[in-house]
């Protein structure tokens, strides 16, 4: 079984980019990668976990990163020295099991559908900045319809467009350190006087929450951090992956270092930490600070173009996901058929169908939704990151002391850094059972992982299996 995935989409070997009409370039691989690392669960998430553990929360975002970052290491170790289709789909399937490959396949596609609910989600949550009187699930309807249409029409521009929402998003958070930066530093904005960093300590301390706070927000930070792998996936698929993986994946940790501690560092020091509330953006708090008014309504609209942006890559992605499934009859043979424009029809709608559900828990449960939506993904999440290193760990258990030493892009201080990674995904786990809000992953997960398990016995996928091996 042979599946590629980029946000979601997976293509086997007779499924061409023609067939998909998908045609990225370099430079739309590279910030769509950049963008699926920046979204909701740093715009919107950030305030939540803001509140949970105080300033604190940079150490959570630090150890999250180094997480990731090895994670990311182990993916990449794989990659160059066997780069084959399908990234840690192939990898799971071929170094843990038939049916790991199976359950990563459908989970990733389980998770961007959630992920894109908790996108819809929080575009409700920013128009209501504009329309404070209207019901957050109306615009949550509305998002998802735009984005099924434009996904039902045509996606010839599907790169380019990404391309710039990611530039947006880049560009966004660039401005507010540098501007955020000068307040701070030199006062400018501030009538001169100089804000300084005394919010990160002045308000309880650096730790008001204790150490459980930031090990609690750790559940918010590894949403946060989803879509990051995307880094890897796509570097991946390069022509030259001996080069361009170890580049690529070597620049994630300053880039978590930029755009995430960088930002959160600016919001909370011009902006003290315990004022932030659960609703709202601190980015569009900050600049509120400020007393740029139109700044605050133009970084909604940002933000608001951010969660679309992601929501529309996701039903995309979910789209083709289903559609090279179908190919590799892990799925209905409906999910086949495309329509003249290269769209496979019947996966978006039943994608958005999926997406239904997360209007009608806007509705029920507005204040409640964006954190059940954001566990149940990390769940998923946490899945694949984990299967990403057991399967590195018995690709470097496979091989030969000589092979070892030939390998272009090893891990570093193995295996001890994976098993680092793989105690704080454990942690993060326990983190989302503890918490009254987060434990409802921990009810939908093993009903999702049994309903998978007993769909590839029931429909005899380990027969085939075995046959394909």
């Amino acid at each position: 079984m042979y599946f590629i995935y980029e946000r979601g989409l997976t293509m086997d070997k007779g499924a061409t980019e023609g067939h998909l009409q998908r045609g990225l370039k370099e430079r739309h691989i590279q910030l769509i990668a950049i963008g699926g690392a920046i979204g909701v669960g740093l715009f919107l998430g950030s305030s939540v976990a803001i509140k949970t553990a105080g300033p604190a929360l940079l150490l959570s975002y630090l150890i999250g990163g180094i997480a990731i970052f090895i994670m990311m290491r182990a993916l990449g170790e794989m990659a160059v020295a066997n780069p084959v289709s399908g990234s840690f789909g192939t990898y799971a399937y071929q170094y843990v099991s038939p049916l790991a490959g199976f359950i990563t396949g459908w989970t990733y596609w389980f998770m961007w559908v959630v992920t894109c609910m908790a996108e819809i989600t929080a575009a409700g949550i920013y128009m209501t900045y504009w329309f404070p009187e209207s019901p957050q699930w109306i615009w949550a309807l509305a998002s998802l319809l735009i984005m099924t249409g434009v996904n039902l029409i045509n996606v010839k521009a599907y790169g380019e467009i990404e391309f710039w929402f990611a530039m947006i998003k880049v560009v966004t958070i660039l401005a507010m350190i540098f501007i955020g930066g000068a307040m701070i530093l030199f006062g400018i904005g501030n009538n001169g006087v100089a804000l300084g960093f005394s919010n990160l300590y002045s308000h309880g301390g650096f730790f008001p929450k204790g150490i459980l706070g930031p090990v609690m927000a750790c559940t918010m930070v590894s949403f946060a951090y989803l879509g990051i792998e995307l880094i890897g996936v796509t570097a991946g698929e390069a022509e030259n992956p001996g080069k361009t993986i170890p580049s690529a994946i070597d620049k994630v940790f300053w880039r978590i270092l930029i755009f995430y501690i960088g930002a959160l560092v600016v919001i909370m020091s011009i902006f003290p930490w315990d004022e932030i509330g659960t609703k709202g953006s601190p980015f569009v708090l900050t600049f509120e600070r400020i007393g740029i008014r139109t700044a605050a309504g133009i970084i909604n609209f940002v933000v608001l173009t951010a969660a679309l942006s992601s929501c529309n890559s996701g039903i995309y992605s979910n789209g083709r996901m289903l559609y090279n499934l179908a190919l590799q009859k892990k799925a209905p043979a409906v999910f086949q058929k495309i329509n003249t424009s290269g769209v496979p029809v019947a996966g978006v709608l039943v994608s958005s169908a999926f997406l239904f559900i997360g209007v009608v828990l806007n509705y029920l449960l507005p204040e409640k939704v964006f954190v059940y939506v954001t566990s149940i993904a990390t769940v998923a999440a946490l899945w694949v990151w984990t299967i990403v290193l057991v399967a590195q760990i018995n690709f470097r258990k496979s091989l030969s002391v000589d092979e070892v030493k030939k390998l272009k892009y090893p891990m570093f201080w193995w295996p001890y850094s994976s098993y680092i990674s793989l105690a704080f995904w454990a942690l993060v786990l326990v983190m989302l059972a503890f918490q009254e809000d987060t434990r409802i992953s921990m009810y939908v997960a093993p009903f999702w992982f049994a309903l998978l398990i007993g769909t590839y016995y029931f429909l005899g996928f380990n027969k085939s299996d075995q046959i394909k091996g």
